[in-house]
Order: structure tokens, then C-alpha cells, then sequence
């Protein structure tokens, strides 16, 4: 699935709500957790039996990656960044094919 704007947006919101450093908010993402349902898990004082939610998305990707944490962690902010001087240079590249359409098409028209 490709990772939207909006996507980020919500792990965002989900990261301050929660308190989750940019580690856990990208080893919760690697385990595919949604972020919308982040506070069903998050409820450790109303169900003391629950362990915190950041120890509890650490416990989860041991288990399933053998790691105790990625390899390289990468803000939300960056990843925002990046994606929008990606989506620029494609609009550049856009902007020249057509611009060399335009050129080739009017030399032949002569």
C-alpha cells in the first residue's frame, strides 16, 4: 500500500496523542498497526493487567522481527519532506516531457 499524506498525517496525530517517540511510531507501522485503533491498546491505567502501549509495540516487533528496534529510523517529518521533493521532481520532469512534446510537434509542423 502506498503511503499517503494523510496516511503520515494520522500517524502523526497518533504519535502526540500517545506520546510514542519516532521509533515506536516506526517499528508500530512496520507491524502494520492502525493508528486510528492505537487507544484500545493505550489503556494500561483503566486495565492494569495491559502493559503501556510503547513496551507493548516493542514486545510485538521482538517477537515478529527478532530486533529490538529498526535498523534506521526515520521521522514522520522527514518522510513528509521527502515525499513532497519527490512528487516536485516529478512535476518537473512532467512539465519538461511536455514542453519537449510541444517543441518536436511544432518542428515537424514546418
Amino acid at each position: 500500500m502506498a503511503v499517503t499524506k494523510a496516511i503520515l498525517e494520522k500517524w502523526m496525530a497518533a504519535q502526540k496523542r500517545h506520546r510514542l517517540s519516532d521509533r515506536h511510531v516506526q517499528m508500530a507501522r512496520e507491524l502494520g498497526l492502525n493508528p486510528d485503533k492505537l487507544g484500545k491498546i493505550d489503556n494500561h491505567r483503566q486495565e492494569p493487567w495491559k502493559v503501556p502501549l510503547p513496551q507493548f509495540i516493542e514486545d510485538i516487533y521482538f517477537k515478529r522481527f527478532k530486533r529490538e528496534q529498526p535498523e534506521t529510523v526515520r521521522p514522520l517529518k522527514q518522510i513528509l519532506k521527502e515525499m513532497e521533493f519527490k512528487k516536485k521532481l516529478q512535476k518537473e520532469k512532467k512539465e519538461e516531457r511536455r514542453k519537449q512534446r510541444v517543441f518536436s510537434s511544432d518542428s515537424a509542423a514546418e
